[in-house]
């Protein structure tokens, strides 16, 4: 890998070195004007240091026609190319970082289960800012010094365990380091411990609700105020499910390795309307999925992250494949950054049933909370000749009687049908009968390649 010689080129202060986070007004709540002017400072060293240290980089922009002198305002982004999740896979493991690997403090990695992992590296630089930024969300998540944090990400590779760890460290809580799975243990640790804030999988957080339950502990009158729930879409209806069951605010935050890991944006308590993603740190762009043309804001389509910090790996256009839209409306926090509205989807999860076009989380937000069925489920695609068929599994509330479950599947079957537009099939299993997460869910199951 050819490189330059050190991350001095982009010359990024590190905000906030102390060992405890402290709350930043001048910077969460920077005017507009002057917010841009930064990233408009930090978007032209990122690209000159992109531009002298990625190969890659260098060779996608003279394709392009394009230097880093090319840009002049924030608007002349829109001129350079994108990158994708395969620039990482095709320069495995280490060719897109921007600095010689001796300067990398940590890796991370994707499970690589679809063939070569994404490995992203971290400078120790970037690995502070990372922690500033986590701390950063969950303060404003409703966060505080002194918080019993436990923490339900998975360790390791995956981002989302050490992220939550470092940062919620120095937002000065006192961390539980549980990882995912062993639910019956998370559940005592919770109640012995006296944990206020759980950070996990929203998915993994109802699965920790429905032990409980079995287990006899009683998690609603604990001192658990508040969940921390990211890594996987989720439904407005899975939030009311959340925090019923666990008698907390329920706070979606966003983030994806490539870009950073957990604490790209996050909901703030007080307004609990859209993620404030953090600008000083993040370039947030939405573009038309198929055209591939920058979207105004407030026009729902697929966000485009560019790094404005990161030393090892900058990301250029990045795209993430989520769906959502852009407001800049004043929230009731104060925060002026950028609010990313709830993902609804990723453009490469669309699934197309018999002509329509549906996301998971368009039928997570009609089953999760409808009558007499648990909030539960899993989406079977399979194809019938040349057209896609949906076959959903829902487990019956454990009170419904099995002679109930015919006149069940009816109702949700003309639910989705008049809500989300798709004819489907569905299936009701008994309460506890489907496979529940350990860590992220997986809810759709292909089983087009099965039949041959």
């Amino acid at each position: 890998m050819s490189v330059g010689n050190s991350t001095a080129a982009l010359n990024i202060p590190n905000e906030n070195t102390s060992d405890r986070y402290m709350y930043q007004p001048e910077i969460e709540t920077l005017d507009r004007e002057q917010l841009a002017k930064l990233q408009l400072d930090r978007l032209k060293k990122t690209l000159r240091h992109v531009y002298a240290n990625v190969p890659h980089y260098k060779k996608s922009f003279d394709a392009a026609g394009v230097t880093p002198d090319s840009l002049e305002t924030l608007a002349d982004l829109a001129k350079f190319p994108f990158s994708v999740k395969a620039d990482l896979r095709d320069n495995y493991p280490f060719g897109m970082f921007a600095v010689p690997r001796k300067q990398v403090s940590r890796v991370h990695a994707s499970s690589g289960t679809t063939g070569k992992p994404t490995v992203v590296g971290y400078t120790k630089g970037d690995i502070d800012r990372w922690a500033q930024l986590m701390a950063r969300s969950i303060a404003c998540a409703g966060g505080e010094p002194g918080d019993m944090l436990h923490n339900a990400y998975g360790y390791g590779l995956f981002t989302g365990g050490l992220g939550a760890h470092y940062g919620a460290e120095k937002l000065g809580c006192t961390v539980t380091p549980m990882s995912g799975g062993n639910t019956e243990k998370q559940n005592i640790v919770l109640n012995d411990f006296g944990a206020e804030i759980l950070c996990s999988t929203p998915s993994f957080a109802l699965n920790l609700a429905d032990s409980a339950e079995k287990q006899g502990i009683d998690l609603q009158s604990g001192p658990l105020r508040i969940g921390v729930f990211g890594a996987e879409p989720w439904s407005e209806a899975m939030r009311t499910e959340l925090e019923q069951r666990l008698n907390i605010k329920a706070m979606d935050i966003y983030g994806l390795s490539e870009i950073m890991g957990p604490g790209v944006a996050v909901e703030c308590i007080e307004g609990q309307s859209g993620l404030h993603g953090w600008e000083d740190h993040f370039l947030f762009e939405i573009i038309d999925p198929g055209t591939q043309e920058p979207l105004p804001i407030g026009e729902t389509g697929e966000l485009v992250i560019t790094t404005l910090t990161k030393e090892a790996l900058p990301m250029i256009r990045y795209r993430t494949h989520d769906i959502t839209k852009l407001t800049t409306e004043p929230c009731v926090c104060g925060r002026t950054h950028v609010r990313i509205l709830r993902v609804t989807g990723r453009n490469d999860d669309m699934m197309i049933i018999r002509g329509v076009n549906v996301y998971p989380s368009q039928i997570e937000s009609v089953l999760v909370g409808f009558p007499n069925t648990a909030p539960h489920y899993q989406l079977l695609i399979r194809r019938e000749g040349i057209m896609d068929t949906l076959d959903i599994e829902v487990e019956a509330d454990p009170d419904l009687r099995p002679e109930q479950y015919a006149a069940l599947a009816a109702e949700v079957k003309h639910h989705i049908k008049s809500i989300v537009g798709i004819s489907c099939n569905i299936m009701v299993k008994e309460y506890g009968e489907l496979p529940r997460s350990e860590g992220k869910a997986v809810r759709v199951k292909d089983l087009r390649s099965k039949q041959g």
